[in-house]
């Protein structure tokens, strides 16, 4: 049986317009203790490439670029049973408390998905919370989801930048 890990607390700066939701850390981020940890996940290149900024190579310059571009991230889950970090791996889901989110944070106009599983999860257990906001799902930043790194930044610009 898989153990069940729990997800980060929200980066939820107050004046946030923007969500990116990803599904759940991977193991590389729970050891790490913050998001998109893997050396191979796209997801910083593609923030500080997107923003021209210098990549950040520690949490507090992640949350200072976050910050900076009115970004609050956080995960779809609050908790699940899986082995490795594979979404597909994913069991015994529990969802994050997304009324306490968007009352911390009434600006967030638009949410991205990164990767489907994220986006199918968020729909199956907290639709409502998109009504009156823009959302895409985005392609997933993840080393596994095999989409070139140039696709993945073309994409992204696009969400990031609407």
């Amino acid at each position: 049986m898989a153990e069940r890990i729990i997800a980060f607390p929200p980066v939820a700066p107050p004046g946030a317009r923007l969500l990116i939701l990803g599904s759940m850390p991977s193991v590389e981020s729970l050891n790490q203790g913050f998001y998109y940890a893997h050396p191979r996940n796209a997801f910083w290149r593609i923030l500080a490439e997107v923003y021209a900024e210098p990549f950040p190579e520690d949490i507090p310059g992640r949350i200072a670029l976050l910050e900076r571009h009115g970004i609050a991230l956080w995960d779809v889950l609050h908790s699940c049973q899986r082995q490795g970090s594979l979404d597909s791996a994913i069991r015994e889901a529990e969802i994050n408390d997304f009324a306490g989110l968007f009352d911390r944070c009434p600006g967030i106009e638009r949410v991205l998905f990164n990767g489907a599983t994220a986006h199918d999860l968020f729909v199956k257990h907290a639709a409502r919370y998109l009504d009156g906001r823009q959302w895409a799902r985005m392609p997933s930043t993840s080393p596994a989801y095999t989409l070139s790194y140039e696709r993945k930044l073309a994409q992204w610009r696009d969400g990031l930048t609407l």
